[in-house]
């Protein structure tokens, strides 16, 4: 295979696709609301990609994918990635992600003291943002302090951490409310 490839699979939440070279697996893109912005992501991403039959690498990833997406505990660990355009501080931050136990979450923080740099909270959040490796690297396992949810990166389509958590049986606390994100809390008023 020359370049790179992607092919867009059927799951139990909608037409996921995958991008990959000869070294491995580039990029998972979760669903949009429809198939062609799906499609359009990858483009969008990937242009240089060519629609193609998975290669063995692939399929073993999608298999996978298909596998968490009903609610299965896949093992990823034998998909070879291509993190040939990752920084190397993402890199460290993708290989703790994946030593997250199914239906455990961490949060920024914890992950920047674990890599020992206990400052770069910030860097880590911008680094699961930047998660090309979606589900196979489990990035939606990682959250803010606060244990917010909803977040979502370029590669996470139309579905949220709190859905892709609740498939493995994780409960972190409930997403904020609008009042919380929009309105600050007022002091209490004193009787006049």
């Amino acid at each position: 295979m020359v370049g790179r490839g992607y092919a867009i699979f059927d799951t139990a939440i909608g037409r996921c696709g995958i991008v990959w070279s000869s070294t491995g697996v580039v990029a998972v893109q979760l669903p949009e609301a429809r198939e062609i912005d799906t499609r359009r992501r990858i483009f969008a991403l990937h242009p240089e990609a060519r629609e193609q039959r998975p290669s063995k690498n692939a399929e073993l990833a999608i298999e996978g994918i298909v596998g968490l997406l009903q609610g299965s505990d896949p093992d990823f660990s034998n998909v070879s990635l291509d993190a040939g355009g990752v920084p190397g501080f993402n890199r460290r931050v993708y290989e703790y992600a994946c030593t997250i136990p199914r239906g455990d979450t961490r949060t920024y923080h914890e992950i920047a003291k674990a890599l020992g740099a206990s400052g770069a909270a910030h860097s880590v959040a911008q680094a699961i943002a930047k998660n090309p490796f979606m589900l196979i690297v489990p990035c939606y396992r990682v959250l803010e302090a606060s244990n917010y949810t909803d977040r979502r990166s370029p590669y996470a389509g139309v579905i949220s951490k709190r859905r892709l958590l609740a498939l493995e049986g994780a409960h972190p606390i409930a997403s904020k409310t609008l009042f919380e994100v929009l309105l600050p809390v007022a002091p209490p008023r004193v009787p006049t």
